[in-house]
């Protein structure tokens, strides 16, 4: 299993833009120093506890800074740009990376989001996304075509010959795209799946991830591709530090208590999937508190400890997958501790994880 962060960013609302992107940067320069495979940015326009627009920006930021580990936005949202400028925007940042960038796409979930946009109607989004793919794709090409659509119009010029046109094709004429999934089922995966794309879960429960990693499999094999979980991101919040009782105070009474207590946990029972990632009859979702998270959802404890955990968990969905995505939260104040926390998963924890079984479990 490799590690990457998804820096959604959950930073507290009062934090301004500057703060927000230099601790974003300074999460990529550091995720990169220490041997993190990859760098996701979350884009909205409108949340406040998630306050990157442009992720662009970020990775842009961080290309000449970092060296082994790729980025990627996770996600664009589709309906809310024009596909040929996001085309040629994203095809560009993948050459400056020479390859070290992912194109993660999505519909957008937050009305408010939409609303920027003059659309009330969410329920055109998945189509809207869908003309997108195809036009971005044509960009890609670099080949001439003219293109009218129910939402856009697109198309690439003819070179006359007097006036040469710039390479707008990607780095070795290929972008990998990604999709994020959180029901059960998802359409989301399934998309992934029909398309070829990276799968990347937000964990919010056992059968919720075993579900995805079925569905994943199953379309894929439709469509003649071999599936392995090699392929699957799972994003999931991990804390470790010296001792146990260390890394539940940096948990409990730091950045990721906070954004669970006041973001986060209305946000899942808003999406209906508070329970799920609760999956104990005996507990009303409403009543978890961050000291019941640190126990049983979140990953936290020393490295034997969070080593421990990992492996059950692995143990318990059947096999390994590809990569566990962290989510960044607001350690702004005091990042030494947390960045402690990403050093010893990267490099102390994460080699030690499912070892003794199959890295492509089925």
């Amino acid at each position: 299993m490799k590690v990457g962060m998804f820096q959604t960013p959950f930073v507290r609302p009062e934090r301004t833009p500057r703060q927000v992107f230099e601790w974003a940067l300074r999460q990529a320069v550091h995720a990169d120093r220490i041997g993190f495979s990859e760098y996701w940015v979350g884009e909205h326009g409108t949340l406040n506890w998630e306050g990157i627009p442009s992720p662009e920006l970020v990775i842009a930021a961080a290309a000449l800074q970092t060296e082994q580990i790729k980025f990627g936005p996770l996600a664009h949202l589709l309906p809310y740009h024009h596909p040929a400028t996001l085309a040629v925007q994203t095809a560009w940042l993948s050459q400056i990376l020479e390859g070290r960038y992912m194109l993660g796409v999505a519909t957008g979930a937050y009305p408010t989001d939409a609303a920027l946009r003059g659309i009330t109607d969410m329920k055109q989004n998945h189509e809207m996304m869908l003309e997108a793919i195809d036009i971005m794709e044509r960009v890609w090409k670099a080949e001439p075509f003219h293109f009218e659509g129910k939402y856009w119009n697109a198309g690439f010029p003819e070179n006359d010959g007097k006036k040469h046109l710039r390479d707008v094709r990607p780095w070795n004429n290929d972008i990998q795209m990604a999709m994020t999934g959180l029901s059960a089922p998802s359409p989301s995966i399934g998309f992934a799946g029909r398309n070829g794309f990276i799968p990347a879960s937000v964990y919010a429960g056992n059968e919720f991830l075993k579900s995805h990693f079925q569905t994943y499999r199953e379309e894929m094999s439709k469509g003649g591709r071999q599936s392995d979980r090699s392929a699957h991101r799972v994003v999931r919040d991990v804390i470790v530090a010296d001792t146990d009782a260390e890394a539940r105070d940096l948990a409990i009474n730091g950045g990721i208590g906070l954004a669970w207590n006041e973001y986060l946990k209305p946000t899942y029972e808003r999406f209906g999937v508070l329970g799920g990632l609760v999956n104990d009859p005996n507990v009303d979702p409403a009543d978890v508190d961050a000291e019941y998270l640190a126990e049983h959802v979140w990953i936290v404890g020393s490295v034997e400890t969070v080593r421990q955990k990992l492996n059950h968990w692995v143990d318990e969905l059947g096999g390994p997958f590809g990569t566990l995505l962290i989510y960044s939260h607001d350690y702004i104040d005091n990042p030494e501790p947390w960045e402690h926390s990403m050093n010893l998963l990267a490099n102390e924890v994460i080699p030690h994880v499912g070892v003794d079984q199959e890295a492509g479990a089925a």
